[in-house]
Parts: C-alpha cells; structure tokens; sequence
C-alpha cells in the first residue's frame, strides 16, 4: 500500500492553496484506486455469489469517483487534462500500429 500525504496532518484544517488541493484531490483519487483494488480481490476471494455481487457493484461506484475527482483536477489544472489526453492518443496510435512503432 502506498503511503499518501494528507495535507492536514500536523496542521490545522486551513484553506488549501490551488495546488494544494490539485494535489490533494490526486490523493483522494489514489484511495479510490486503492478501494477498486480491495473490493475486487475480496470478490476474487470468495464463491459466495451474494458478496461478489456487492462487491463488484461497490468497485463500480469507486470508479464513478474516480472519474469526478479526474474532473476536478482539469477543472483546476486544464493542463492535466492536455497531458492525459495525448497519453491516451499515444496508445491509441501505438494500438494501430500493433505496437510495433517506437515510442515517441
């Protein structure tokens, strides 16, 4: 398990600066990662079709917060967004190409 910063401890609750809370939003999407994991290997863990059901539906709501929290941090730093989109469109290109091309 990773071991993230949280901007308040040691620190009395304050204002986060801009990119204090960017960041602190990079840890919140972190831990959601870190729950998809969990819940999943807890389904993968067990036969009882009940629990996975849950479970799974559980990964699948982490994964919606995921996604809100991506959507603040361009909200915030618009350049993320650019760099996240052309690391999309580099695999894209690299899928056409059977990943035979250099990476560029």
């Amino acid at each position: 398990m990773a071991l993230l910063g949280n901007p308040f401890v040691a620190n009395v609750p304050r204002q986060l600066l801009a990119e204090e809370l960017v960041q602190a939003l990079r840890v919140d999407l972190a831990g959601e990662l870190e729950a998809i994991i969990g819940y999943e290997a807890h389904a993968m863990a067990t036969t009882d079709e009940r629990v996975k059901k849950v479970l799974y539906h559980i990964a699948d709501e982490e994964r919606q917060h995921v996604g809100e929290l991506q959507q603040l941090i361009y909200m915030l730093n618009p350049n993320e967004q650019k760099q996240v989109e052309k690391g999309k469109q580099e695999v894209v290109q690299q899928q056409s190409q059977s990943f035979q091309a250099p990476m560029q």
